[in-house]
């Protein structure tokens, strides 16, 4: 009686949303494919030991067959057909020209990003000074690091990073500091707790962030100036 109050006519109804439209529409879908699919042939569907459906090639759980017929017309699974019959078409031609597919290297992993395996152990931590300093002019506070790596394998450069209290599994997180890394091989990575002041990056300032890398003496050398803070505590490793 309201529609007819709002001037509807008896038996009409409104223009159906998108949302709705998808819902009719993969509901068609799915009675078509109960009506004509035979689950039987299809060598991805499998019923498992808890009474629900898997579809093998997409790794997906369907509570009833229904569902498993209406994955089978998504674009998911028919992205996921058309890629295996590519690699399969590709494999088909490769063996047919003598050639073993294993033998191809991997897209993924392009052969000039590939790093060499690591060719002995780790021999423990490198030796290390660190110094807490105080620029007299501008009043900044730095800290100098400076690692020795006298076993360092040839032709390698010590990396180093700084890693948010976040990231890290060791302690619990604490906003107010970060960490400090340094790797080489065949060390162990070292790490140190800093303050998560704003690091001084401005060249103009005199004493920016600076590394080395000192190839005779075999020392890295980093330095780190803060924006002006209340003094840092010592960086524990």
């Amino acid at each position: 009686m309201a529609d007819r109050d709002w001037g509807s006519k008896p038996g009409s109804g409104g223009v159906a949303s998108a949302t709705r439209a998808n819902v009719d529409r993969r509901e068609r879908l799915r009675q078509l494919a109960i009506e004509t699919a035979d689950l039987s042939k299809d060598p991805y569907f499998m019923k498992n030991h808890l009474g629900t459906y898997e579809c093998k090639l997409c790794l997906t759980l369907h509570n009833n067959e229904g569902n498993y017929l209406a994955h089978t017309q998504g674009k998911k699974h028919q992205t996921n057909i058309a890629r295996r019959r590519a690699r399969e078409s590709r494999d088909q031609q490769l063996e047919s020209a003598g050639v073993s597919s294993s033998s191809l290297p991997s897209s993924s992993a392009p052969a000039a990003q590939r790093l060499p395996p690591r060719r002995r152990p780790k021999i423990g931590l490198p030796g290390y000074r660190v110094t807490k300093q105080r620029t007299p002019g501008t009043g900044q506070y730095s800290l100098r690091f400076e690692i020795d790596y006298p076993e360092i394998e040839e032709g390698l450069q010590p990396r180093h990073r700084i890693m948010s209290c976040f990231e890290q599994r060791v302690e619990a997180p604490d906003k107010n500091y970060r960490y400090l890394l340094f790797a080489a091989e065949p060390y162990e990575t070292i790490a140190f707790k800093i303050p998560s002041w704003e690091i001084e990056r401005d060249a103009k300032a005199g004493h920016a962030l600076f590394t080395n890398w000192d190839r005779q003496a075999l020392r890295f050398t980093m330095q780190i100036s803060f924006k002006k803070q209340s003094p840092p505590e010592p960086p524990q490793q």
